[in-house]
């Protein structure tokens, strides 16, 4: 198991909130760049609210978002399953809220990964 770096990381993340901001421009649409929070904050936070259901239900169900897979990762639980919907969710949710992915252990797992019983590994 191979754990992958900070910048492969990063740019799955930058797919997977990009494929949720076209989700919601195409499906909710949601105007995008959405206004600043102190003029509209509904904006950004349906884009929030498509990118934890998108890379929730993808990472629960399958173990990879398409960030995730487009850079050759995957997360999974200590068996090397993927970690579950509802825990996926949990991960999710918090990665939202920044500090918890900002604050890492030395194998590069955050306090979001610790959390839900995750880690993500290199295919």
């Amino acid at each position: 198991m191979e754990t992958p770096s900070l910048m492969r990381r990063l740019g799955a993340l930058l797919i997977d909130w990009i494929v949720a901001a076209l989700s919601a421009v195409a499906i909710a649409g949601v105007s995008y760049p959405p206004a600043p929070l102190d003029q509209d904050a509904s904006q950004t936070f349906i884009i929030i609210g498509f990118f934890i259901l998108e890379v929730g239900l993808l990472s629960g169900l399958l173990g990879r978002s398409i960030g995730k897979r487009v850079m050759g990762l995957r997360l999974e639980n200590r068996d090397g399953q993927p970690i579950g919907v509802p825990r996926a969710l949990l991960r999710t949710a918090l990665l939202c809220l920044v500090l918890p992915a900002i604050v890492m252990t030395e194998d590069k797992r955050g306090l979001h990964d610790l959390a839900a019983g995750s880690r993500v590994v290199r295919d």
